[in-house]
């Protein structure tokens, strides 16, 4: 993914599905997925919503990947999120959504990505232009990240888990009162205080895996 720091890009650590539900698409939608390398239109747009509410999927924005690797809009959405479908050069299954308040700050980053910056050198970009006004940062803005396992002969998702990010740039424990680590198990905790991009994280306890509950 090609986002922000909490994604598997930058190494930091996306509302977790109570029932983890077996999420069944069309085997076809996978065989042509599996022949173009870069999963189908459709469903990447099925999956990418899975990091959504509920009752916010049908109405948000999907960003994926086009037969070369670039990122397009799959689905114009009419909601205030933004879900970027799973990379499919990247090791796992992994997708996000997040207010389209934040949308400059990940359209910079996926584009300095595009340019062969590394992380280090990306962060250091985006925070000069916060600071200089160049970039626009929301004054806090919410992102989910959802991870899952996928069944290659029927393209199902298991295993769905969903950690929670809250933008609040510049905060510091200070202003907020929350901690720099979690006091509890899934408790939050501010991470990068006092920079452009702090943000909250809340990692839920992970449920136990499929495989493991059925024994």
């Amino acid at each position: 993914m090609v986002f922000a720091e909490p994604f598997r890009q930058f190494s930091i650590h996306p509302i977790m599905n109570p029932r983890l539900a077996l999420l069944v698409f069309p085997a076809a939608l996978l065989a042509s997925a599996v022949a173009a390398e870069i999963p189908s239109a459709e469903w990447q747009i099925k999956t990418a919503v899975l990091a959504a509410p509920e009752a916010a999927r049908a109405a948000a924005t999907v960003l994926g990947y086009d037969p070369s690797g670039k990122v397009v809009t799959l689905r114009p959405g009419t909601n205030n999120l933004i879900c970027l479908a799973d990379d499919p050069k990247q090791t796992g299954f992994s997708v996000a959504c997040y207010h389209k308040d934040l949308e400059p700050f990940m359209a910079r980053g996926r584009e300095l990505q595009a340019q062969g910056k590394k992380a280090p050198e990306i962060t250091k970009v985006r925070e000069e232009e916060v600071k200089s006004g160049k970039l626009k940062m929301p004054e806090h803005g919410v992102l989910n990240v959802t991870s899952g396992q996928v069944d290659d002969a029927t393209g199902a998702v298991t295993d769905l888990y969903t950690r929670y990010v809250v933008y609040i740039p510049y905060a510091t424990p200070e202003t907020t009162g929350i901690p720099l680590s979690p006091v509890s198990p899934g408790g939050p905790w501010l991470m990068d205080p006092g920079t452009h991009r702090a943000h909250i994280m809340i990692n839920p306890p992970k449920p136990p895996a499929a495989d493991e509950k059925k024994k």
